[in-house]
């Protein structure tokens, strides 16, 4: 079964430097779905005042992993 899972990610600059500030939106049966998700958040406060680009929809399927081979972390030091 594919998903469609809404995020919302645009870069932020604050005290720790910059970096994605990444809002899950929500899991969708549908791409249709979330786009009207989409519709129904891109003038809510805070989004809008963002691109409409930093709306992003992930296909992915139920019950499959991710990060199947494990993960590092990469540090910035400025």
């Amino acid at each position: 079964m594919k998903l469609y899972i809404l995020w919302h990610v645009h870069a932020l600059v604050d005290d720790y430097g910059e970096h994605d500030e990444e809002k899950l939106i929500g899991i969708y049966s549908s791409s249709e779905k979330a786009q009207e998700a989409i519709q129904s958040h891109m003038n809510l406060e805070g989004f809008r005042d963002l691109p409409l680009e930093c709306f992003e929809i992930h296909e992915t399927e139920l019950d499959r992993s991710s990060w199947n081979d494990g993960f590092t972390t990469a540090r910035y030091v400025e």
